[in-house]
């Protein structure tokens, strides 16, 4: 909670003309209408974004802008992030069948 519309209109204002925002954390993080406003007026020169608030969906007003450039959610999609995600699968379920608390358990 204490991140959502983190980037809002008063902090994208705070960044020097012309920055690129690009957001591959979470979604809420960025209040796309701010962004968006941002980004037609000049104040931004343009915005990567490989996360949506809308997910999976986009929001078209930011889709149909030239100075963006969108990814389907795939930043983490490294060949060294998927090999360390499989790992980690592997010990929770190792520590769980030992009778053990898992290192990320989801409940």
């Amino acid at each position: 909670p204490d991140t959502i519309d983190l980037m809002n209109a008063e902090r994208l204002a705070l960044l020097p003309d012309g920055a690129i925002l690009v957001n591959t954390s979470r979604g809420a993080v960025v209040d796309e209408d701010a962004l968006i406003d941002a980004l037609n007026s000049g104040k931004l020169a343009a915005a990567g974004l490989d996360v949506y608030k809308g997910e999976p969906g986009v929001n078209p007003k930011i889709a149909e802008l030239t100075n963006t450039f969108l990814m389907p959610h795939i930043g983490s999609s490294t060949f060294e992030t998927r090999d360390a995600m499989g790992f980690l699968a592997l010990d929770n379920l190792d520590a769980f069948f030992r009778g053990k608390e898992p290192p990320t358990r989801v409940a």
